[in-house]
């Protein structure tokens, strides 16, 4: 009899202990703001295809990143096959980018979406809506101190809450909108 009581106390424990958790996220620890790499991106975020300018295109799950926020929402960015597209949009359209909230890019406001986005000649990088009209440009920075550059990636920028976004030693960087 006692040890039907005491596994009734510890399933009663055990229950409030489970609703309180639910009931007062507050109680686990802050999500923090992080960094994501390609390992965590890849095709678990974003999709394996993705549709622009009526045609559909693969990511490259290797090239991909992003940045969680401590809300929970996303910025993520994936390097992208346009080796089917016209000379014009392939020079331009080189990754696709999905941002939850509201960024800000070399001064200009990116509201939530998904787009098509470049690092194109003279230093200039272009965000896309996706039937690949020009959003706007922006200047590019080429980081020459970077020791070894990827294809794509995500790294802090000076100042909280800034980031880069790079493809090889180009650059741009943003920071979340309000």
């Amino acid at each position: 009899m006692k040890i039907r009581a005491s596994i009734s106390l510890l399933a009663a424990v055990l229950l409030t202990a489970v609703t309180f958790s639910f009931a007062h996220p507050q109680a686990s620890a802050p999500a923090k703001e992080s960094i994501l790499k390609a390992a965590d991106v890849g095709n678990k975020l974003l999709p394996e295809k993705v549709f622009f300018r009526g045609q559909v295109a693969t990511v490259q799950a290797r090239n991909t990143g992003g940045i969680r926020y401590a809300d929970g929402f996303f910025v993520l960015a994936g390097l992208v096959d346009s080796s089917g597209y016209s000379t014009g949009i392939r020079e331009k359209y080189q990754a696709y980018f999905i941002n939850e909230v509201p960024v800000e890019i070399g001064g200009q406001t990116l509201k939530p979406g998904a787009y098509g986005l470049g690092f194109v000649e003279g230093g200039k990088f272009v965000v896309m809506d996706i039937g690949a009209n020009d959003v706007f440009q922006v200047s590019s920075t080429k980081d020459t101190e970077m020791k070894r550059p990827v294809p794509l990636q995500f790294l802090a920028a000076p100042g909280e809450g800034n980031y880069r976004l790079y493809h090889g030693r180009d650059y741009v960087e943003f920071h979340r909108a309000m």
